[in-house]
């Protein structure tokens, strides 16, 4: 990933952000306790410094998303910079209590036009939908591991200057060293905002061709409503949004219930403490080991069974009787909370189109935001009002608090919506759900998912025979080959049956007759067969339909999914003049190929029919082992 420049160079600027917004935090809070003209002040520093950092995302968090949507992203990341570093010193300058709080509140708007941009512009930086799993995960170690270091490393080091070097507190002015922070955080947007604007061109680029509303696009209005066309008629995003409003809600009651569940333990503080370790500890893990899940289960079903099993986790924490078995359930929840949270951003920037992204990111950190705090405030009054509650057990008195029915109701709550998710995201699949957690829960490796390999390009006969005779020698009744000739003579029917002239709508109805054929293709995939078929990612009207290759694979991941495990590209096809309807088909597998050698084989045409069977069965082979592992 980090061979990639400018996925490299975007890395890197939300490392220095990400530093900044730790550093932010950190200051204003130590900042606005040493401004607080009394100690009420002072007692409301900290927390008043996060309410304003919150607020922004509560309220401004769609307007993120529709500018990122609306305007050159790029531009709009540069200007937010500006902001933050202006408003960052203004801060120094004004030097009131009142002001930390307005000027946190209006860097984290500033803040809420940045993060959807970078979201969404993140995709178009990398070589395949393939590599956004991966990028979201450097992304969060930047974000919560590499930056926390930093900005905390900052704060100590500024703060802690005088007692190391013995040098007068007042020696750059009275608070002169917190300010001296907050410079720094201020010139660290500043060098965000320089390197966005000469070193990161493609933050700028789209893959929507056009929008409608003119050549300055749709207004805001129109793009709501856009929004919410799109959430309606898209089952995946909408399944995502609503297995997102029940982990969400689960994740706010257990965090509202926190504190006095660890006292109902009698660990005290320091119960607390551990809680807190054993879910972050649970967090990494999930966040670590999603993308190996994901090649048993696809995203679509695993992330509505990570939900399933973080509401099913929160029954032992609810029912836990001492400290050992709720820090044991708690990692496991936590595990289940990071599987989904990368999963979802995953399925974002690889499922939802350029033109919606970064609404839909901007929709999904303000769920974030919204139903988490609304359910961390609830959470104590209902818990309040529950009481405790004293029964009797097996002629045993037991005397249960408040904390142990909210988490348990908030398990049934999350575990019901992630079944909803479930179903709504992959309603294709006749695969039962109970396989698919089979799978996930299983060490051993899960052999279900077959092995798709497709064959690109012009090929005589004799060369495509003696690669099945060679296959189906190999793998026996394994093989399946799948002849993809007949979508022809179906587009020619419906083509010809609704009198279609328009070449998109042409392009359309090939995608969807070709998408009938992915239907039986992952029908034999999912029993775990070998599928050998031709011209898979090639619709033959597609090609000349398309503007460009990005229009091309934009169409054709729409109507071919699940992807090929090994592409083999027949040469011929990629030096072809441009007058061949293959050509850009072609030149699009053989640019693909230059980086994913492992699931692409460009063959030449002056190889031997059985040297290019050898090389192919070694391929899948080594593919079939791949996938066990």
């Amino acid at each position: 990933m980090l061979a990639s420049r400018p996925f490299r160079r975007l890395w890197l600027v939300t490392g220095l952000c990400s530093s900044a917004d730790w550093l932010t935090v950190m200051t204003l809070a130590a900042l606005a306790g040493k401004l607080a003209p009394n100690a009420v002040g002072i007692n409301f520093a900290f927390s008043g410094v996060l309410f304003a950092n919150i607020l922004p995302g509560l309220v401004f968090a769609p307007i993120g998303g529709l500018l990122a949507d609306r305007f050159n992203r790029r531009l709009v990341m540069v200007i937010a910079d500006v902001l933050r570093f202006g408003l960052l010193l203004s801060i120094v300058f004004v030097d009131e209590y009142w002001w930390v709080f307005a000027g946190t509140f209006l860097v984290q708007v500033a803040a809420i036009m940045w993060i959807p941009c970078k979201d969404a512009a993140l995709p178009n930086l990398l070589r395949g939908p393939e590599q956004v799993e991966s990028a979201t995960q450097l992304g969060l170690v930047m974000t919560y591991g590499v930056s926390v270091a930093i900005g905390g490393g900052l704060f100590t080091f500024v703060t802690g200057f005088p007692a190391l070097f013995h040098v007068p507190q007042d020696m750059l002015g009275l608070r002169g060293f917190l300010k001296l922070c907050v410079v720094i955080a201020a010139l660290l947007y500043l060098a965000s905002a320089v390197s966005i604007a000469t070193r990161l061109p493609e933050l700028s680029q789209r893959v929507a061709r056009a929008v409608p509303g003119g050549p300055q696009g749709p207004g805001f209005r129109e793009m709501l409503r856009d929004s919410a066309r799109y959430i309606r008629g898209n089952r995946v995003v909408r399944g995502l949004l609503v297995g997102m409003m029940g982990a969400f809600a689960a994740g706010g009651a257990v965090v509202g219930a926190a504190q006095p569940y660890a006292l109902s333990l009698l660990g005290g503080q320091a119960a607390f403490g551990l809680l807190l370790l054993a879910i972050f500890v649970g967090l990494v893990a999930g966040l670590l080991g999603a993308p190996k899940l994901a090649r048993r289960v696809p995203h679509a079903r695993l992330f509505g069974l990570a939900i399933v099993l973080a509401g099913i986790g929160l029954v032992p924490v609810a029912l836990a009787p001492h400290l050992t078995v709720a820090m044991i359930a708690v990692t496991v929840v936590g595990a289940c909370a990071g599987t989904a949270f990368l999963t979802g951003i995953t399925i974002i920037g690889s499922k939802v189109e350029d033109a919606m992204r970064g609404r839909i990111n901007a929709i999904y950190q303000a769920m974030l935001k919204v139903v988490v705090g609304c359910t961390v405030a609830v959470t104590p009054l209902l818990i309040t009002l529950i009481g405790k509650q004293r029964f009797s057990l097996w002629g045993h008195p037991l005397a249960v608090d408040g904390t142990r029915p909210v988490i348990l109701g908030a398990g049934v709550v999350c575990a019901v919506i992630g079944v909803v998710a479930y179903r709504q995201m992959d309603a294709r699949s006749k695969a039962p759900g109970i396989a698919d957690l089979v799978r996930v829960m299983s060490r051993r490796p899960a052999h279900t998912r077959g092995f798709l390999l497709v064959l690109e390009g012009e090929t005589d006969g004799a060369r495509a025979d003696r690669l099945v005779e060679r296959l189906g020698a190999e793998f026996g009744d394994s093989l399946c080959a799948v002849d993809p000739t007949m979508d022809l003579a179906r587009q020619h029917d419906v083509v010809s049956l609704v009198d279609l002239t328009g070449t998109r709508a042409r392009a359309l109805v090939a995608a969807a007759v070709h998408a009938d054929t992915v239907e039986r293709v992952t029908s034999a995939l999912e029993s775990g067969r070998i599928v050998l078929t031709r011209r898979f990612a090639e619709l033959v009207p597609l090609a000349s339909a398309a503007e460009d290759t990005d229009d091309l694979r934009e169409l054709a991941a729409w109507a071919a999914d699940p992807a090929p495990d090994l592409v083999v590209l027949f040469d011929s096809a990629a030096s072809a003049s441009s007058e061949d309807q293959h050509w850009q088909v072609g030149q699009m597998i053989a640019e693909i190929a230059t980086y994913r050698a492992d699931r692409h084989l460009v063959v030449d045409p002056e190889e031997s029919a059985d040297h290019t069977a050898a090389r192919v069965t070694a391929m899948v082979r080594a593919g079939l082992a791949r996938s066990a592992h």
